[in-house]
This record gives C-alpha cells, structure tokens and sequence, in this order.
C-alpha cells in the first residue's frame, strides 16, 4: 500500500451529468422569471407614454377655463369702473345743483336789493319834485296858500263832511305813518277823513286807488279820491274838494296843503260817496 492511500483526496468530485442540468434547468427558469418580469416592468414603463398622450386634451380644458375667468374678470372691471363713472358724474351733478342754487340766491338778493334801491330813488325823486313844485308855485304867486283855504264847495251831505275835515288839517305837518291828529301821510289823511261818515279805508294809497267806482277826472265831484300812478300800483293819493281844487298831505317839506289841479296832475280818480 501506498503511504498516501490513507490521506483522502481535497479534490472535489466531479458533478454529474444529471446536477449540471438540473442547474441549467434552475438558471433558466429564473432566468424565465426575470425576462417576464422585465416584460412586466416594460409594460408598466409604458403607461407614462398613454397619459403624456392624454395632455393636450387636458391642457386645452385648462387654457378655456382661464379664458373663461379672464373674460369674467375683465367684465367685473369694467361693471365696477362704469358704476364708479356714474357715482362720479352723480357726485359732480349734485356738486354742480348746489353752486347752482348758491348762484339764484345770491342773484335773487342782489335783484331785491337792486328793487329797494330803486323804490326809495323814485320815492326820493317824488319828494324832490314835490318841493321843487312847491317852491316855483310859491315864487310865481301861483300857488294858493297852504294855511287857510281859498276854495268854495258846494259838496253837501257826508261829501261835504269830507271836504271840510281835510280843509280843516291845512297846515299840520305831514310825517309818514302817521294817522292824526296832528300830522299825516297822504292815505292817513284820506283814511281818516272817510272815517268821519262812517266809511273804512284801507291804509294804504295803492290799496285806497281802487276802493271805489273809477271816475274821469273830467267828470270830479268834491269828495272823491284823487290818486297819482296806476290805479292798484298808486304812489300818492288826496281829497278833491271843488273848484279845481285838491287837498293833501304831499310831502314833509310842505305838509298838509290845498292845490289846484295844476300843481300836480293826478292820473285817476274814484268815487266812495
């Protein structure tokens, strides 16, 4: 026996046929299982490419989408900036009304202030020419005397009561406002002389013009009224008392006077009697 008959062998044996196909078998089958897993997986990678091909659509949803809130937008603007348009055009209206009205006022006071002016010129201007009558009547002996009267009537019954209370006042003192007994206005001495037969009168001239039945001046009798301007609108008003003759309280320069129709011409006359 050989010394190294005892020694076992470190080769390895060899494999048999039988296992080296049955590790073929094994190595294809798994390598079987790989291929249908990478087939698998090839398939799944394929999803990604069928939605990318659906994006279009989808993005195309969404591009109308926000057209259609842009244009929503766009018109919500522009409803706000007409209503601001018309709340400003409201504002400037309104704004516009109230230097209107401040205008019409300020022009109606200066029309009334411009119409008081003009009242008291004329008024002026009346008593101006009043006294400048006065003073050339006076000049020229035309005039008759102021403190006693010249006249005859042939007034009777409550005219003559008339005539002879306003001859009665010649002389006193002419005040405006005033009523008697010691000084009157031209339609405070009218006034209180119908007083004296029992007839009321208004206070005024403009009222006292048409009081009564409206006579010519042709056709007077003593008693009537005389007035100076437009019956309704008169200025001055007396007492005719005959003989082509009237009195009246003219003006404070002259008081209560009797005058001939001459002195100041009278426009209109009226009847209360």
């Amino acid at each position: 026996m050989s010394h190294t008959a005892h020694i076992r062998s470190h080769r390895k044996p060899r494999r048999s046929a039988s296992t080296i196909a049955m590790r073929a078998g094994v190595a294809g089958g798994v390598l079987g299982t790989l291929a249908v897993a990478g087939a698998a997986g090839s398939a799944n990678a394929a999803e990604p490419v069928t939605q990318t091909l659906e994006l279009p659509t989808l993005t195309a949803d969404l591009a109308a989408q926000v057209a259609q809130s842009a244009d929503a937008t766009q018109q919500a603007a522009a409803n706000y900036q007409l209503q601001a348009e018309r709340d400003a055009a409201a504002a400037n209206a309104a704004k516009q009304a109230k230097s209107d009205l401040a205008d019409a006022k300020q022009k109606a006071a200066e029309a009334k202030k411009k119409a008081q002016e003009a009242a008291r010129k004329a008024a002026a201007a009346r008593a101006t020419r009043s006294a400048e009558r006065t003073t050339l009547s006076t000049t020229a002996g035309a005039d008759v005397s102021t403190s006693t009267s010249t006249s005859t009537s042939t007034a009777t019954g409550s005219a003559a009561a008339v005539v002879n209370f306003v001859k009665a006042q010649i002389g006193k003192a002419y005040v405006s406002g005033a009523t008697g007994p010691s000084a009157y206005d031209c339609s405070g001495l009218v006034q209180t002389a119908f007083k004296q037969v029992g007839i009321s009168l208004p206070r005024v001239s403009q009222d006292q013009s048409t009081a009564g039945t409206q006579v010519s001046l042709s056709n007077l009798q003593p008693g009537d009224i005389l007035y100076w301007g437009s019956a309704g609108s008169a200025y001055h008003v007396a007492v005719y008392v005959g003989d082509g003759m009237f009195v009246g309280a003219q003006n404070p320069s002259s008081g209560v006077g009797e005058h001939p129709l001459s002195y100041d011409q009278p426009t209109g006359a009226v009847r209360v009697l």
